[in-house]
């Protein structure tokens, strides 16, 4: 019955196409009510294998696709502004940003990609119902506000090797040291703590593992693998110093006994190489098991700002010559309302050199938003865990998206989403 409907609704959508030999675009400058369903609209439009166009620093970055009727509804349904346009009217459009002299260009979309989110399962809880993670995560988030479609995997997926099946994969906010994000000291008496543990510990001896960090560093393998075969990955908050700690860490025993039962190696940070990592190096590790803190590639010793004045800045890149990065960074706004996370910002001097800074706080030194390729793919790491909640503690209640359709912070989020959909197109000579 499904298929019967979603052939019908091609059909439909089909006929008129032919019908009206004009444009629909999406304007992502301050015109638009809805930014984030606007991202959800066109991820819809590619998966019912309809090319849109990605117009580049053009109003925003705003998104073009074919016209029709059904096409027209969906956005009234979901609160897109849209505009209608003849296709001389379009094709205006696209002579301007043609133009040497101007910093736009055109990307097109061809296919919707596969989104995975690496997290625990919503059937993960305690005993009391409690989430194992009793946190929300601002990409599951706004994936669901957007309306695109996404899986939920974790360690036993990524241990099967299933990520060949996805496009894009987010890692959720995550510990990939073994160390249960260092909330022993506030939190080891919590029943969602002691039950994480558990599972976490039962997850590594299923694979043969005898330690968690054991079995997080294969998953780390496993995801590096991913992305240098072509895959792109993103990752916010502790799940971006962490990642790249546990690949520095290979064969070295950085966790004390309140997370595996035995001390750490003490001549572990000698023994860090940090020619494995994807960003990070020279970094320091920290020591304290009980402070809540991993390594110094977070700048968060001496971080003193107030935060209506915490702001970062977005790197302009031509669109021209440098495509991945304009996607990366298309906003209505160059300046993005800061937010805190585990891992907030990164330390300038711990990035490497070949690794791409998107977005900086420059009075406090430090990046926010990066990103580099990897083999034939691509890595992104956002700072902080919510744009919209600054300072995101355990147990708070989810952001309502509802109260900020036009963010930014989450703006760069879905740029990210959709980059795949691109990655096959060059850029036009």
């Amino acid at each position: 019955m499904f298929k019967k409907s979603l052939f019908a609704t091609i059909l439909f959508i089909c006929f008129f196409l032919k019908m009206n030999a004009s444009m629909i675009l999406l304007p992502m400058d301050l015109e638009q009510k809805n930014h984030l369903k606007a991202y959800g609209i066109t991820f819809w439009i590619l998966d019912l294998d309809v090319e849109a166009w990605w117009l580049l620093n053009y109003r925003g970055g705003s998104f073009a696709f074919p016209h029709s009727l059904a096409f027209e509804k969906e956005c009234q349904t979901r609160g897109v502004s849209f505009e209608v346009m003849p296709d001389a009217a379009f094709n205006r459009i696209l002579d301007e940003i043609a133009q040497p002299e101007v910093n736009m260009d055109v990307m097109k979309l061809e296919k919707a990609p596969k989104v995975a989110v690496y997290t625990p399962s919503e059937g993960f809880k305690t005993q009391k119902g409690e989430q194992i993670q009793p946190w929300d995560d601002a990409v599951t988030l706004v994936l669901q506000y957007a309306e695109i479609p996404f899986d939920k995997i974790y360690d036993d997926e990524v241990m099967s090797d299933k990520l060949i099946e996805y496009d894009w994969l987010h890692l959720h906010h995550e510990d990939f040291t073994g160390q249960y994000g260092k909330f022993y000291a506030g939190y080891h008496s919590q029943i969602w703590y002691k039950e994480n543990q558990e599972l976490s510990e039962s997850i590594a001896r299923s694979h043969g593992f005898e330690k968690v960090s054991q079995l997080k560093l294969a998953v780390v393998k496993k995801i590096k693998e991913y992305v240098i075969g072509g895959g792109f990955m993103f990752a916010m908050c502790s799940a971006t110093d962490t990642y790249d700690i546990a690949l520095a860490a290979d064969g070295v025993d950085i966790v004390d006994k309140y997370y595996d039962g035995d001390a750490p190696d003490p001549g572990a940070q000698q023994k860090l190489n940090f020619d494995k990592t994807f960003a990070f190096e020279n970094f320091q590790l920290v020591k304290n098991a009980l402070e809540y803190e991993h390594s110094t590639i977070d700048n968060h010793y001496g971080r003193n700002i107030n935060p209506e004045q915490d702001y970062f800045t977005l790197f302009d890149f031509s669109a021209k010559w440098d495509p991945v990065p304009t996607m990366l960074t298309q906003c209505h706004t160059r300046t993005v309302k800061g937010f805190m996370g585990q891992a907030t910002s990164f330390r300038k001097e711990h990035i490497k050199s070949s690794v791409l800074v998107m977005g900086e706080n420059k009075p406090m030194n430090e990046a926010r938003y990066i990103h580099s390729p990897v083999g034939q793919g691509f890595f992104t790491f956002y700072g902080g865990h919510d744009p919209e909640d600054y300072r995101h503690y355990v147990h708070d209640p989810d952001t309502d998206l509802n109260l900020h359709p036009q963010s930014p912070g989450y703006r760069l989020i879905l740029n990210n989403v959709l980059f795949p959909a691109a990655k096959k197109k060059k850029r036009k000579t």
